[in-house]
Formats: structure tokens, sequence, C-alpha cells
């Protein structure tokens, strides 16, 4: 819902809302919040609420600290598990400096402004997140374990899938919340389960996006569980994908897919590591169905860019590689931008590939690029992008190149 501030500032009064979750990232895509009274929420609304920066991933040092969070009351929403009496609401923010100016590394205000470039250019684009997780049981004393929930494969159903009735819980949650799941299954390792959206603006899909790991990982502890959204939670079973489904909006300038997809293989390389942000990342790809070269065909699932049997408004590029540990306000940042360099470069789409990556011989994999090896190799290949110093800020990209 589209609220004013005033108009969330009556929805506080009439609705016995209680407390206020500011909400953000840090520059990797954790949620963080602060939670406020109803007392404090207009002067919030006029100057903002200060932060401790130096306490926040990639936010800054003790000699720089105060930053300044302040509300999108477009992004009011309650949080359904929460008391009915007594509400609590949550709101997303932008971050700003203490002399106004938006805070470098305010990741959801780098979709923002990669949003508007694409205006600009006449585009507006569309995504759609698939987003694997584990589910695994508790220890004696409620810590995490690495025994799956259940044994059971791909869109195996009860008894045997016993993730069924915390997936219902999480879409019922969701769609509470104003975000509608269009599917939900088990997926192929014990205790995997995916939950797919609808396509989206870029931001309100990156909202959801980030919104789906906290109310997931809320629903799984209410649950007596935990929800793992890491890379490669086991090592001898499938990693925890986010597959993102994007297509493009030109208006009057039309066959613009095959351009974005173009600049997206082009430039790919040169981004994984805001895709794939962890050492578990290059451990999942190339195996169970995540790539590890650098193609594309219609339907595959060996290839990193597939284009998934569909017809007209449901016609988009999947794009395989990422997962669940990737900051999706970056990600689609960075996808808007190769995107837009494919268009304005009016780069070609090179032939599909239609071969089974994962059976194919030495010789014929010889043809393709592939993605980086590991952290180190991705690490090196953003230090040394010109495509990636221009669509990030320095700080940014310097917080993840200290990952390795």
């Amino acid at each position: 819902m589209n609220y004013t501030s005033n108009e969330v500032l009556q929805y506080v009064k009439e609705e016995d809302v209680k407390f206020i979750r500011l909400a953000f990232t840090d520059v990797f895509g954790n949620q963080k919040n602060v939670s406020v009274m109803p007392s404090e929420l207009e002067r919030v609304f006029r100057y903002g609420i200060a932060i401790d920066a130096s306490a926040i991933a990639g936010f800054g040092d003790v000699a720089h600290s105060d930053l300044f969070l302040h509300p999108d009351p477009s992004t009011l929403t309650v949080l359904p598990w929460r008391p009915e009496h007594g509400k609590v609401i949550r709101m997303f923010c932008s971050v700003s400096c203490p002399d106004g100016s938006q805070f470098v590394s305010d990741t959801r205000g780098i979709l923002i402004k990669a949003i508007e470039t694409a205006k600009k250019e006449g585009c507006s684009f569309n995504f759609g997140a698939e987003m694997e997780f584990y589910l695994f049981r508790l220890d004696e004393n409620g810590n995490p374990t690495n025994i799956p929930y259940d044994n059971a494969g791909y869109m195996d159903v009860a008894p045997f899938d016993r993730g069924e009735n915390v997936r219902r819980e999480i879409c019922l949650t969701l769609e509470q919340m104003g975000i509608l799941p269009e599917s939900s299954h088990h997926e192929e390792g014990p205790g995997q389960n995916e939950i797919d959206f609808r396509y989206s603006d870029a931001l309100t899909a990156a909202d959801n996006a980030v919104t789906f790991r906290s109310v997931v990982q809320t629903i799984a502890a209410r649950n007596g569980l935990f929800a793992d959204f890491s890379a490669k939670p086991l090592a001898d079973a499938p990693g925890n994908g986010l597959h993102i489904n994007v297509s493009v909006d030109g208006g009057k300038h039309e066959q613009l897919m095959p351009k974005v997809i173009a600049g997206i293989l082009d430039k790919v390389s040169e981004f994984t590591l805001f895709l794939n942000p962890t050492e578990g990342s290059y451990a999942r790809l190339g195996n169970n169905k995540a790539p590890r070269y650098v193609s594309w065909s219609n339907e595959n699932r060996s290839q990193l860019i597939r284009i998934p049997a569909a017809v007209g408004e449901y016609r988009r590029a999947e794009l395989r590689s990422p997962d669940a540990a990737a900051n999706p306000y970056l990600a689609f940042a960075l996808l808007i931008y190769a995107g837009l360099y494919g268009i304005k470069n009016d780069l070609p789409l090179p032939e599909p590939a239609n071969l089974n990556l994962y059976a194919a011989d030495k010789t014929t994999l010889a043809y393709f690029r592939t993605l980086p090896a590991g952290l180190s190799d991705a690490v090196n290949a953003a230090e040394l992008s010109v495509f990636v110093s221009e669509c990030l800020p320095a700080e940014v990209i310097k917080a993840y190149c200290k990952r390795k």
C-alpha cells in the first residue's frame, strides 16, 4: 500500500499500533532494525533517527559513526506474528549522512539509483525471486544443528515432506503482509524448501526478498527449527540458490531482452562476487544444477541463463548462478546496469548452448567461459572491473573484497 507519512501516522493512531520497526540492511543484505514508539514517529519522519554506523557491517568506523534512518511510508506492513492488540508495523528506510546526503553504502539506495538510471533510458525492469532454504533441527539448548528436518526429495509430499505445514504458514504470513507467493514445494536436498514469488518492480522485489528471509527465519523458529539460507549448508547435498527472473519493458523499444541477456553474459563474471559472496558459494557452483559456465539456452537447467517455457507477459530470463546469501538490492542493481550495457552497446546475443553442460566432454567445455572458481578469483575480477567500479561505490566494493 502506498501510504504517505500522514496516512501512516493516522494508521498508527487508529489501528492500535504500539511499536514501529524501522528496517534497513547492512552492506551484505542482512536485515537490521530499530524500534520506536508511536509518540516518536512524527519526529522520525521529519528528522530521521540516528544509528551507530560503526556497529553495522560495511557501514563505517568509529570516526564516522553517525547515520540517520528515514522511513519509507509506502513500505508499511503489519508483522502478523506479533500481538493483534498493540500491533507492530515495519517500514524500510533510506540511510543518510548527518548533512542529509545519501549514505553511499545504503544498498537499497543503490538499487533506487539504478532504477532511476534505467528510467532515463526509457526502460523498466521487473524481477521475480526463487529462493531456497534448509530447515534444520535444534539441539536441546535451542542451537542450530546440521540435522535436516526431513529426508524428502524434490516435490515430495507428506508424510515424507515434513516442511509442508511450515511452508504453508510462511505463505499465509507473507500473504497477510501483501506479498503473493506463486508456488512452494520441497526441494532436492533433505530438509530443503523453495518458495517462488510473482514478478514485480525491482525495488518491491528486493524488499520482498529481504522480508521473505525474515519471515522464514521467524516462522521456522516458532516451529522449533532453524532456517539456513547459506549457499552450501551440507557438503553432500544441493546448495541454496537465489534464481532471479528478469524482464524488461522498453515501451516503444521492442526486442530488448536479447540485448539484456547479452549484457548480463558479458559482465556477469565481473560482478559474480556480489551474486555469490561467500566461500560456500563456490562449492555450490558447478554442482546439482548450479551453473559453472557462461552460457544460455531455452529451458535448459544446466545453463547460466535459461529462458523458461512461458508466453506473453510471463516471458523472462532466469539467472541461475546467484545464491541465497546475496544482497538482493545489489544483485538487482547490477543486473539492471548489465542489461542497460547490453542495450546501449547493441550487443548481439551469442548462440544458445543447446546441450547438457554437466554431461559434456572437456573438448566441448573448453569453448565456454567459466564463472570465477572461488572467492579469491571473484574478488580479483571485481577489483579489476571498470564496469563494477562505475556501478557501485568504492566503499561497497571494498567491503566485499575484504572477504578474501
